[in-house]
């Protein structure tokens, strides 16, 4: 059956089609033999190495557990401070006075520029140098400092590019009732704007629980990734088990934020607060600062 965006796949297609399905899974079956045995014949798939994560406790209590932790107060605080400061950029730049726009705007796409792991090293050096904060501490406070500098920019391009995906009459419509600026972007945009925002939104918080692991990796940030390999030595080099359990707690963590979001966007939906559009993350990307949206006449 044809339509307007494809043919219908003749015989000899068909026949093609499923002899290219059936070498990719011959393919991708030898492969995973080929990993099966290479892990194998090294003891990574020997009972004693995954031992320490289903019998006894140590291994979470001393190691996975404490990381765990760390993460979730990194990636925490630095969601909490980030989207309420993302907002106000993202608000900001849709300013009419360019005193207020231009500043900004230049925040904004200086700090989005730049990457996070620089911002995570350049904040370690002064909290050293100009802070009071102690050794043990720093390493916190420089990944929070960094993700939130870099998340707040890219979040800050979303919450603008939410305002724009909505119709300017929802402006218009406003400003022929009564409303002042403030009013039409708190009571009108604002709340129709957040599930069209929601899905860039908890990519970019996702981007966050993630990113904490280069604390890890480069400032001795003691946080989830970075207890594999104390975890790995103690344990008889059990490298892949340990990676592999770290790795499905990081997707336990991520499912369990995009389950939320899906929740409270059909909640959000039902309540009838969106237009339907929904951005999705380079929508932030692409969004004209001289777009002919509702956030257009701010």
């Amino acid at each position: 059956m044809s339509s307007a965006l494809y043919d219908a796949q003749g015989p000899r297609a068909k026949r093609r089609n499923i002899l290219y399905t059936g070498v990719f899974l011959v393919a991708l079956a030898a492969l995973v033999w080929w990993v099966y045995k290479s892990l194998d014949e090294k003891g990574q798939l020997d009972w004693e190495k995954w031992k320490p994560f289903f019998s006894g406790t140590e291994a979470w209590t001393t190691y996975i557990l404490p990381g765990l932790k760390n993460t979730l107060i990194a990636a925490g605080l630095s969601m909490l401070i980030a989207l309420p400061l993302g907002a106000v950029f993202g608000i900001a730049r849709l300013s009419d006075h360019a005193w207020i726009r231009v500043p900004a705007s230049m925040v904004v796409e200086f700090f989005r520029a730049i990457p996070v792991l620089i911002l995570m090293i350049f904040g370690l050096a002064l909290f050293a140098k100009y802070t009071g904060v102690n050794s043990d501490d720093r390493p916190l406070y420089a990944v929070i400092t960094g993700l939130v500098l870099y998340n707040a920019s890219v979040l800050a391009e979303i919450v603008r590019a939410g305002i724009l995906a909505l119709p300017k009459g929802q402006t218009e419509a406003a400003h022929a009732i009564g409303l002042r600026k403030t009013q039409t972007m708190t009571s009108i945009l604002l709340p129709q704007a957040v599930t069209v925002m929601l899905p860039a939104i908890v990519s970019q918080l996702v981007v966050i629980v993630k990113d904490t692991a280069l604390g890890g990796a480069i400032l001795t940030f003691s946080e989830l990734l970075a207890s594999v390999s104390s975890m790995s030595s103690y344990y008889g080099a059990n490298t892949i088990a340990s990676f592999t359990i770290v790795a499905l707690i990081y997707v336990a963590l991520n499912f369990t934020l995009t389950t939320f979001a899906g929740w409270l966007e059909s909640r959000l939906r039902r309540g009838k607060k969106s237009t339907g559009t929904v951005l999705t993350p380079n929508d932030a990307a692409i969004a004209g600062a001289g777009g002919t949206g509702a956030g257009g006449t701010l």
